[in-house]
């Protein structure tokens, strides 16, 4: 791999922000420092730019294999490259389910050949299928995937005993999306009752409201304490769900931990006026109170990881009435634009930005050699230039459901180069394809 020599950068790592220059050699980070002289294939002069982490989205979606119709690993990869995410985690909930070793295998050999970014994808828990759960290499995999509350697809785990044996057994970190399936079955039959099929989408937060979310995370908690398992509850959308966790201990004693995402400090309630169905996602964004406690949930250590949820659906799919309308938003491109806009806003510092996007995924999942700007450390680099406007439209939109609900919105920051494990994969809105991603490691 050719070296690469970044000078003069304003570089933002491990809460400072100093002028610096970065070497990569080899695909890692060879020094950091100052008047760095070495003389290198390539040298980038990045005054005026910062440069970051890259960052690291514990949660998408890249539909792959068997709803290729909506994305692929390969280019859902792309669009995340050119959003600055350098490694991706992706959920099992494809078709068929990564519920065995050898389809969570299948995916990772069509990763190895397609996929832009590193990667590491979810072993699926079922309701049968425990002996294959605990199979799973934790060095390798970046975790086990369980749905206490449907979302899309078959995964629902609503029995107790399986709940209770993955949770004393599991080895490595169990993720999961709570949203009590009880409490939206039941609201679901009150709007039928009022709407028939003609439910508004405005009532979706109403539907799968802060009492189903509350009620799931409650009873993950309580089986993560009992079991001492090591638990981190995806995609936090309500206040009441933030009593639940701590910030009174150093990140790396937490055994359990919580996510925000994106769309969920982003959007309210409000926001089905003008979108829609483009924003209905599970869990729901939700009235504008619970959007301000969620970011200062952030600022006070209760939330520790900002990602994504990544799940692109056609648009054709997202017209259909409110029902029948499939929930995900793609936004694995736009996510380190909006929380840059948080950054300009005076809502987050750079700093914090990077440690919940960059280190704190590194930290809760032991990622082996990323996360930070460190010297034997894989360079996964972003060159960002906070003073450059970036309007998005379909021609700059990579997702392959060509879509996105900031299409003619304008951001106040560009992503201008993206390092891959030491390869320049992204300038400028031009790819260099001619290497792939890394599988990523954990240290466990």
């Amino acid at each position: 791999m050719k070296s690469i020599l970044i000078k003069n950068a304003q570089l933002v790592n491990e809460g400072k922000s100093i002028t610096a220059d970065v070497l990569v050699q080899d695909g890692r980070i060879a020094q950091v420092g100052q008047d760095i002289s070495a003389d290198a294939d390539e040298t980038i002069d990045a005054t005026g730019l910062h440069l970051l982490p890259g960052v690291i989205d514990d949660q998408v979606h890249f539909r792959e294999p068997g709803l290729t119709h909506k994305a692929t690993i390969g280019s859902e990869a792309r669009a995340a490259v050119a959003g600055g995410v350098t490694s991706y985690m992706e959920m099992p909930n494809t078709v068929p389910n990564a519920v065995t070793q050898e389809l969570l295998q299948d995916k990772y050999d069509i990763a190895a050949e397609t996929s832009l970014a590193n990667y590491s994808f979810y072993m699926g828990a079922t309701n049968d299928n425990l002996s294959e759960v605990l199979l799973t290499n934790p060095n390798t995999v970046c975790g086990i995937k369980i749905f206490m509350g449907s979302s899309t697809g078959n995964m629902l785990v609503d029995n107790e005993e399986t709940l209770e044996q993955i949770f004393s057994k599991a080895k490595l970190p169990i993720t999961v999306h709570c949203e009590d399936e009880q409490t939206i079955r039941d609201n679901m039959a009150i709007y039928e009752e009022k709407y028939g099929e003609d439910i508004p989408v405005k009532c979706h937060p109403e539907i799968r409201n802060e009492v189903a979310c509350f009620k799931s995370s409650f009873m993950a908690v309580k089986l993560a304490e009992k079991h001492n398992t090591r638990l981190h509850i995806l995609h936090i959308s309500t206040e009441e769900e933030l009593k639940l966790f701590r910030n009174d201990i150093p990140l790396e004693q937490k055994r359990i931990t919580a996510e925000v995402c994106v769309h969920h400090l982003w959007f309210d309630k409000e926001d089905y006026d003008t979108l829609g169905t483009q924003i209905k996602c599970n869990p729901a964004v939700k009235e504008a109170r619970h959007k301000a406690a969620l970011l200062q949930g952030l600022l006070a250590d209760k939330l520790d990881v900002i990602a994504t949820d990544h799940a692109p659906h056609l648009w054709e799919e997202k017209q259909a009435k409110y029902k029948k309308a499939p929930s995900g938003v793609p936004l694995v491109q736009h996510s380190l634009q909006m929380m840059l806009e948080f950054v300009k806003q005076g809502k987050l510092t750079l700093e914090k930005m990077v440690e919940k996007m960059c280190h704190a995924p590194a930290i809760l999942f032991n990622v082996r050699e990323r996360g930070y700007i460190r010297p034997g450390y894989w360079a996964d680099l972003v060159l960002v230039d906070l003073n450059k406007p970036y309007t998005v439209s379909k021609a700059n939109t990579y997702y392959k459901c060509d879509w996105s609900p900031f299409e003619g919105h304008t951001f106040g920051s560009t992503i201008t180069h993206t390092f891959v494990s030491g390869h320049l994969a992204y300038v400028n809105g031009a790819f260099d394809e001619s290497r792939r991603g890394e599988r990523l490691l954990f240290d466990r």
